[in-house]
Order: C-alpha cells, then sequence, then structure tokens
C-alpha cells in the first residue's frame, strides 16, 4: 500500500528533555520514516526539534501558553518539588491539553477536510487520564496511544507514597467522569494499550478497538551491545548499575541496602546514576554503611553516557515498585545486560520467561533480601547469567527498536483504511 498521510499530535516531543518528551520525539521521527507525517506539538519544542534537524517530518508549532504556562508555574506551587506529586501534575495538564488540541485542530482543519490527511494519531500524552479535543471531529480515523497508566501503589509501600506526595493517586480514576473522557474511547477507532494494568483501565473502549502495544522503545544508534566489556569471570570487581530518577517509588534504597550489606559483594561496585530529592538520604545510607568506597554516586548523566555506563557493566539492578513503562529496562537489555527488577508492573512483564530476574514484590525489608539474593547469584554464577542476558538481548532488538514500532503502528493504519479487525495484532502480549 501506499504510504499513510497522518497528522501526529505529540505535545511532550523534545529531542533533549528526558522521559516522555524524548520517547514522543523518537516514536514520531520513526513513524516519519515509514509513512508521511506532520507533526503537530508545542511551541515550548521548537528550539530543541529545530536544533536536532532530525524529526523528518513538517511540523506544525501549536502555542497555548497562555494557559499552559500559569498552570504549570500553579503545578509547580503545589507540588513543591519538580520530581514528586505527578497526580497534581496530571491534573494541571488537563484544561492546557485540551487547549493544545482545539488549537491544533484549528490549524490544521482546512488540510483535514480537503483529505490531505488519512489518519489523525496522538501519540502523547500517554497517560489515559488526558482526554482528546479532536476525538470524533473529523472523518478521518482517530488513533490514541500507546497509553500507559493505572498501576496501583503496592499497600506495603504507603510510606514512599507519602514521601513521593501522591495523596492525589485516590482522585484518580474520577478522569473517567470529566468532559471529552468518554467520547474519546468510544470515538477511538484503535487504541493503543500497554500492558494489561492499562488495558483494564479502558472502560470506555470498545474491546475491538483495543490493540495490545507498549509504549517503550529504544534507540538502537545509542543502546547496544556493540563493544561492550566482557562478561564477567572473576577475581576482578562485577560492576552493578542503577541508573534512574532518585525518588521514592524508584525505591533505590533497595538497591542500595542490598549491596552495602552482603559480605559477598565487597569486592565489587555499584554505580548510581540520576539524581533526585532521596540522594541526600541515599549517601547518609551508604556513609553508614562505610561503603563510600564501593558505591559511586555518578549523578545526571545524557543518554550517550547513560548507554556507554550499560555496556561497561555487568547488570542492571532496578527494584522500582510502580513502574509503568519501564523504557530503562528496555535500554539496559539492549545492552546486553543481566537486569534484576521487582516483579510487579513493566518490569516483571519484560524480563519474563528467563529474559532477567525477577524478584517477588514484598515490602522493604524481605525486597531487600530478595535483591540481595539476586545479586550474589549474579557474583557466585556468572556462568548462568550469559544466556539470559542474550536472550533480553535479542528480545529487546526483535520489539522494542523504535523503527520496528513504528513500522508496527503503520499496520495497524493500513488495517483501519483497508476496513480490517484490529484483533490480530497481538504481537506485544
Amino acid at each position: 500500500m501506499s504510504r499513510p498521510k497522518v497528522l501526529i499530535l505529540a505535545d511532550d516531543c523534545n529531542p533533549e528533555w528526558p522521559s516522555l518528551p524524548v520517547v514522543g520525539y523518537k516514536y514520531a521521527r520513526s513513524l516519519a520514516r515509514f509513512a508521511d507525517v506532520t507533526v503537530a506539538t508545542h511551541v515550548r519544542n521548537r528550539e530543541n526539534i529545530e536544533k536536532a534537524g532530525d524529526i523528518g517530518a513538517p511540523v506544525i508549532y501549536v502555542d497555548n501558553e497562555w494557559l499552559a504556562a500559569p498552570m504549570y508555574k500553579l503545578a509547580g506551587m503545589l507540588r513543591r518539588g519538580p520530581e514528586v506529586a505527578w497526580s497534581i501534575q496530571q491534573i494541571m495538564n488537563y484544561l492546557p491539553y485540551l487547549e493544545f488540541e482545539r488549537r491544533a485542530l484549528k490549524m490544521a482543519r482546512n488540510s483535514l477536510k480537503q483529505g490531505e490527511f488519512d489518519i489523525v494519531h496522538r501519540i502523547t500524552p500517554m497517560s489515559p487520564t488526558l482526554p482528546s479535543y479532536i476525538a470524533g471531529r473529523t472523518r478521518q480515523p482517530f488513533v490514541i496511544g500507546p497509553l500507559n497508566g493505572n498501576l496501583a501503589w503496592p499497600a506495603a509501600f504507603r510510606a514512599e507514597q507519602t514521601r513521593e506526595k501522591e495523596r492525589l493517586r485516590v482522585l484518580r480514576n474520577a478522569y473517567r467522569y470529566l468532559p471529552f473522557a468518554r467520547r474519546t474511547y468510544r470515538k477511538a477507532d484503535a487504541v493503543l494499550a500497554a500492558f494489561r494494568h492499562t488495558i483494564d483501565d479502558l472502560v470506555h473502549a470498545d474491546p475491538a478497538t483495543i490493540v495490545p502495544m507498549p509504549e517503550i522503545g529504544f534507540d538502537t544508534e545509542m543502546f547496544h551491545a556493540e563493544g561492550r566489556a566482557a562478561p564477567f569471570s572473576g577475581p576482578g570487581p562485577y560492576r552493578f548499575l542503577y541508573a534512574g530518577r532518585l525518588v521514592p517509588y524508584k525505591v533505590p534504597e533497595v538497591a542500595i541496602r542490598a549491596f552495602a550489606s552482603s559480605e559477598v559483594l565487597k569486592p565489587h561496585t555499584l554505580s548510581v546514576v540520576g539524581d533526585g530529592p532521596e540522594r541526600e538520604r541515599l549517601q547518609a545510607i551508604v556513609r553508614e554503611a562505610g561503603a563510600e568506597d564501593r558505591i559511586i554516586f555518578e549523578g545526571r548523566k545524557t543518554q550517550d553516557e547513560v548507554a556507554a555506563a550499560m555496556r561497561a557493566s555487568d547488570a542492571f539492578v532496578f527494584p522500582s515498585i510502580r513502574e509503568l513503562g519501564a523504557g530503562v529496562v528496555i535500554e539496559a537489555m539492549a545492552s546486553g545486560m543481566v537486569t534484576l527488577v521487582t516483579d510487579y508492573g513493566a518490569p516483571g512483564d519484560l524480563v519474563a520467561n528467563g529474559r532477567g530476574i525477577a524478584v517477588p514484590l514484598a515490602p522493604l525489608e524481605p525486597l531487600t533480601d530478595g535483591f540481595r539474593a539476586a545479586m550474589e547469584a549474579c557474583v557466585t554464577s556468572p556462568e548462568a547469567q550469559a544466556p539470559m542476558a542474550e536472550k533480553a538481548r535479542a528480545y529487546a532488538a526483535d520489539m522494542y527498536a523504535w523503527d520496528t514500532k513504528a513500522s508496527y503502528t503503520v499496520k495497524i493504519y493500513d488495517a483501519l483504511l483497508a476496513g480490517q479487525p484490529l484483533g490480530g495484532f497481538t504481537d506485544y502480549v
């Protein structure tokens, strides 16, 4: 079939901003390789998109700053810190995002009416709680996603939820009753949704329109196993790596306490890459354990630097207890690392079937014990880890490279345009 013409809605789309913005950018950039894409994004992304110069598609810049700027400022005041209280940020994003889509529709209306697009696809935001203004307002099929959300806080980690300032989590399901919420999913022709915890949340969507697809991916030019360090064979130090924000729900404390309290792990090293409000507390734990020479805080690093650190390390330790997508886990797998995660949410699904080590979810102390045992096994039985790491690397390469995901997405477009059912798209289940 000919390349479909697609209007991409990507409010978050920035090559230099971590997490969702860079995911949106790389997904949009890859889609432009397989379809004739026009990207509608926020004006705040203009500078970095134009500096990168590689998105490969025309870009429409939408300016809703008259509303977005004061709401963002208000959210910052209420959150009292940029790394926590994400529920407040999502609530404050509701009106600005609707205004973003309203303005995007106004700017693209003539092109849509004249048939210059075949599909409208919203790729960001990826939260199911932020509805679409455009859904059902064009004659083109509307696609939304991949979406991710609705993973409950484990009951044993209420202290971490409090430090995360997530008290408003109890209001989360109220989004279903907000204006445009039902319409978004009833009018969507395809809803791409990550993992079972998200699919179960989509109560207003027709099940026939739901296509399982995780939102995460990785850049093959950056995250790969070529030139990585030789597998550990002793006696030199085994190199463990944690990479992620130092925030309560990622519980880096588990990796640090597990490592610091083990006699077996004393000759080895743990690098902690990332920053956040937990750093000072974590450094105090390390000082108290007398492990400052073995646990090294590397601070925040660029994606290129994280990729290099992954190739230079043996195992990735990621104990997060509320991880919706876990893109960093796929990046570690693609880099050829042995991956140790908590068996809850996306990480447990990603390392299933012998692709990594999933430590059962438990309260803080037993979870720490589980990670300590898993880390010690990496050192004492390294020969058992190599096949696991290779299986994980092949899985990541086959399923999660951005171009692979973009090509798969275009097949969904083609099915919609041909009037075919979506039930056959089950590769990511």
